[in-house]
């Protein structure tokens, strides 16, 4: 019997270490391989094979599930997902009522934030979005859409747009609102920037439940904290160096540290060490003045992670 209670004893702790895990909600599409490299940068690697939507962590805390960005809002907000990976831009388009923990600017061309803009073809009179009233507006961004247009005093006909919407104008639409980082795809397409709806970047939403249990809220601040960790290192190189100690004034006044250098004395006491944190496209630039002062030994590295 004693055995048995303690069977069922550890079967049931079984079952809450299950009930406990993080479930994580991912951006399956353009944004999937860039997430991918990021958690494994911040320290959780996920695998995932071809087939599946399911990924594996190697962390047993954590399951989850690879799904459209469009959709991830809406399955945090009922709860399916204690937190995820999405656009701002499709929070607001969803209504989602969920905390936003933070913002993760990245994306899988550039480490800035993305525009959703209204795009006309170069050819086209439209001006201003007053001059598509009573036109046709083709968008993956709906609601917003809409909205935007209300408050801008002006009724068109917006329709849904499922991809490859800089194709819809002029035979299928007046006009149409897509998602551009640098905006060469606009230009490649031959169409023109009226205006710009909103600027959008990925961001970490929690459901309200998850975010107010101590234990999950306290694992989405553990992965928030090497999520930014590793998108704060992505630019920055270490730098370490021995130096003439009289050297050391005019070396430090450039160097370009995130905070004050590290300096240890060395053997000789006329030398000392010197190690700091740079931007990676100083360091081309801070190495050559290093070597004219005298600096011997200069080493740069890698910085996967950095936490302010």
């Amino acid at each position: 019997m004693l055995a048995a209670g303690r069977m069922v004893g550890f079967l049931d702790s079984l079952m809450s270490q299950e009930i406990a895990k993080l479930m994580l909600g991912l951006p399956k599409g353009s944004l999937e391989e860039a997430t991918l490299q990021l958690f494994a940068r911040a320290g959780f690697p996920v695998v995932k094979s071809s087939r599946s939507y399911r990924p594996s962590f190697d962390d047993p805390a954590l399951d989850g599930r690879f799904i459209r960005a469009q959709e991830v809002a809406r399955y945090v907000e009922h709860g399916f997902f204690d937190c995820g990976l999405t656009g701002q831009d499709w929070v607001q388009e969803n209504s989602a009522d969920v905390v936003q923990v933070c913002e993760l600017i990245y994306s899988r061309a550039s480490a800035q934030k993305s525009r959703w803009v209204l795009c006309v073809p170069e050819a086209s009179p439209v001006k201003t979005a007053k001059d598509l009233a009573g036109k046709r507006v083709a968008t993956e961004l709906v609601e917003t859409t809409r909205r935007w247009f209300k408050k801008q005093g002006v009724e068109c006909e917006v329709e849904f747009s499922w991809g490859a919407t800089e194709v819809k104008v002029p035979e299928l639409a007046d006009a149409i609102v897509d998602i551009t980082e640098t905006g060469s795809s606009i230009k490649a397409n031959n169409l023109r920037i009226v205006d710009t709806l909103l600027e959008t970047t990925t961001v970490l939403i929690a459901n309200k439940t998850a975010w107010a249990n101590p234990t999950k809220r306290a694992k989405i601040e553990q992965i928030v904290l090497m999520l930014q960790g590793a998108l704060a290192a992505q630019h920055m190189v270490g730098l370490k160096f021995n130096l003439p100690r009289q050297a050391l004034d005019k070396v430090s006044a450039a160097l370009p540290a995130l905070r004050n250098p590290t300096i240890s004395p060395l053997s000789n006491p006329d030398w000392v060490a010197v190690e700091t944190i740079i931007d990676a496209r100083q360091a081309r630039e801070f190495i050559p003045t290093l070597k004219a002062s005298g600096a011997e030994g200069i080493v740069e590295y890698p910085i996967n992670k950095l936490v302010y």
